[in-house]
């Protein structure tokens, strides 16, 4: 195998590494708060500093491939691909970081009773980012496009949660500190999913080399 080519398997396997830490992160962070332990949100800020450091490995090892090799076609977007779904990794570790600091607050404060399903809404944005990944290795723009519908499903459980939070605020004053904590930890998830629909987005492109960012669902040729 050519170094060029083993440095595009490198490129890969790194991109793959970096998801599933992210992944892990946004794990964590949720169960920050609906554990209400601080050792999940502890280590989601610990491996922020992991997240980062691949993202600028992966920028360096994809730049340097441009400038050396001159790829084209399918390389050439496999690289393309590589840069801007690292970026959106990077800002869904962000976004699990920042999950972790509007929780650490809310954990001080009293339980809701009955409690959001932010953890329904989590795991539901956890798939999506798995399907990325899966969609990402196995070059499947089918499973890619399901995570533009799984997007749907998340915004609609958004909206549900946001309602219901500002019911019991409007109730009872008393909730508006521990559901505000939870309004921003639900939005920082669907931030999440719109990540994972652009990772999406570009997987289509490097396995079709269709460009269906701005497009309707209907309109994406199958």
């Amino acid at each position: 195998m050519r170094p060029f080519f083993e440095d595009l398997k490198k490129l890969e396997d790194m991109l793959c590494d970096m998801a599933s830490l992210v992944r892990a992160s946004i794990h964590k962070s949720v169960l920050c708060l609906t554990e209400r332990d601080e050792i999940y949100g502890d280590q989601v800020l610990r491996d922020e500093a992991l997240v980062n450091q691949l993202e600028i490995q992966i920028d360096d090892l994809a730049t340097r491939l441009v400038a050396l090799n001159q790829p084209v076609a399918g390389d050439m977007r496999l690289i393309v691909a590589a840069l801007k779904i690292n970026t959106d990794l990077e800002r869904m570790g962000d976004l699990a970081v920042s999950i972790v600091q509007r929780s650490l607050p809310v954990l001080a404060l009293a339980e809701l009773e009955p409690e959001v399903p932010i953890t329904q809404m989590a795991t539901a944005v956890e798939n999506m980012v798995a399907k990325c990944l899966s969609a990402f290795i196995r070059r499947d723009g089918d499973e890619a496009r399901s995570v533009l519908n799984d997007d749907d499903e998340v915004d609609a459980m958004r909206t549900d949660i946001y309602n219901d939070l500002i019911r019991r605020m409007e109730k009872d004053s008393a909730m508006v500190r521990p559901a505000l904590g939870r309004l921003f930890v639900v939005r920082n998830l669907e931030r999440i999913a719109d990540h994972a629909t652009n990772i999406a987005e570009d997987v289509i492109f490097l396995a079709r080399g269709i460009d269906v960012r701005h497009r309707r669902e209907t309109d994406i040729p199958v």
